[in-house]
């Protein structure tokens, strides 16, 4: 049985407060909010921090407004996302993918958006790690994966974030000095170690998506259920009355250490119509984007190829296909 090593616990009542904590404790605290990541890791030794502080009891935290567009708190479980009818389709499809109903009742907004990225060598329990030398995630110095990289390729696997960028949906991170708002494309980097740029001391607490979007999420896995993605695509649309495209953003999740606006099959699509045509070179030019690497499940060039594919089932459906027999069969069957 794999334990959890020993820890503090602190319970703040305000993010302000809880800001304080984690400057106070450096970097030997974490924050904890539904916990299926971070305790799992914990486990696994992945993570050992001094310090768990918990979100679970700030009550702002789990707001919700609505006006020109919908501000989620980061502290809504994926449930309360998925059940409140106001949340945009990309949203809803990515939240309603996570893991299991369980995990969706205890896992958070701002947790799956923070989820550590994955890979085939890191999440191995301490004496697997242990057995082939450690990699260079946590406690080694090579990576197994590309052994000639000076970076961790690790791959992001969070399914909202693609969702939230292709929504063009922005976060607010509050420490010690105040708030900010960036972008959720600009909460990541491409480094499988480092790769959130949200500061020791600051607090994902809000996420806010403008409204006008016609959205949808694609998800590839091994099985219909639970799996991590190996491939996500989000894409979102502004039409004018005409079904002229006015706007297009297309993200890629799990295809790198963080998930990615797509600027040249965003910008091909504006001004057009979704002809068949249309759709094969702008899929094209998204799983031109698509370079997975022999880190999670699945073979690698396959998840390259069928980019195309998912690309096409995305565009399809907001051109308005039916596409309800295709995401049955994606989700009875997988792979």
């Amino acid at each position: 049985m794999m334990r959890l090593p020993w820890f503090d616990y602190r319970a703040p009542r305000t993010v302000a407060e809880a800001a304080k904590i984690l400057a106070g404790e450096g970097p030997g605290a974490m924050l904890i909010a539904g916990g299926t990541d971070l305790l799992p890791n914990m486990k696994r030794r992945h993570q050992t921090p001094k310090v768990l502080v918990s979100l679970r009891g700030i009550p702002s935290l789990k707001s919700f407004s609505n006006g020109s567009g919908v501000a989620f708190g980061s502290g809504l479980t994926l449930t309360e996302v998925i059940r409140n009818e106001k949340t945009p389709t990309a949203l809803y499809q990515a939240a309603a993918q996570v893991a299991t109903v369980h995990l969706r009742n205890s896992g958070t907004l701002g947790g799956n958006l923070c989820l550590d990225t994955r890979c085939t060598y890191y999440n191995q329990n301490h004496e697997w790690r242990k057995a082939i030398d450690f990699c260079l995630k946590k406690d080694g110095d090579i990576c197994w994966v590309a052994t000639a990289s000076k970076r961790c390729v690790a791959v992001s696997s969070t399914d909202t974030a693609p969702a939230l960028i292709a929504l063009n949906a922005k976060v607010i991170l509050e420490g010690v000095p105040g708030q900010r708002e960036i972008p959720v494309e600009n909460l990541y980097r491409n480094d499988g170690i480092d790769y959130l740029s949200r500061k020791p001391d600051e607090i994902l607490t809000q996420i806010s998506i403008p409204g006008g979007w016609e959205s949808t999420y694609w998800k590839l896995r091994r099985r219909g259920a639970f799996d991590f993605p190996i491939l996500g695509v989000a894409i979102a649309l502004q039409f004018s009355s005409e079904k002229i495209i006015q706007e297009a953003r297309v993200a890629l999740g799990a295809a790198a250490s963080r998930p990615f606006l797509l600027e040249k099959a965003s910008e091909f699509l504006k001004g057009k119509k979704l002809s068949d045509d249309v759709i094969a070179e702008t899929s094209t030019l998204i799983a031109s984007r698509a370079k997975p690497l022999d880190n999670t499940d699945m073979d690698l060039y396959w998840r390259k190829e069928v980019a195309d594919d998912f690309a096409g089932y995305a565009l399809r459906e907001l051109r308005g296909d039916d596409m309800r027999a295709t995401r049955l069969r994606i989700a009875r069957f997988a792979v």
